[in-house]
């Protein structure tokens, strides 16, 4: 019998196609699973080349999960400036980022302990 795909599965599923469906870049999914005290499973990581492209990768996912999954954030937060949006689905918690911001806070180094899946793109 074939295994049925987990909601968070589906949801990083459908995540990653909303960023690369708009060429979302370098995309990491941190399994926080293991970590104590962390405050959801997993981190989704990818960046964008300016702010318009940001708020188009968060748009993108935003579209795709409520039409596939009827799903929505609970949290969203930085679409002002559009250097660092964190979307908060609770269990996953996806942060776009400008390269440079990204850089600066270099969250995957704050986090070595997780298990990281690097995510090729097509592009």
């Amino acid at each position: 019998m074939a295994k049925k795909e987990s909601n968070a599965d589906l949801l990083i599923a459908t995540i990653l196609s909303g960023i690369e469906d708009v060429k979302g870049e370098d995309i990491n999914i941190l399994d926080l699973r293991d970590i104590e005290n962390t405050v959801c499973d997993y981190f989704i990581i990818c960046e964008g080349n300016s702010n318009t492209q940001v708020n188009a990768i968060v748009n993108s996912i935003q579209k795709k999960v409520s039409k596939e999954l009827k799903d929505k954030p609970w949290h969203i937060e930085g679409e002002d400036n559009a250097e660092w949006v964190l979307m908060d689905y609770v269990n996953i918690v996806v942060h776009v980022f400008q390269k440079h911001i990204r850089e600066y806070y270099d969250i995957e180094s704050l986090w070595g302990d997780a298990k990281t899946t690097v995510v090729e793109t097509k592009y």
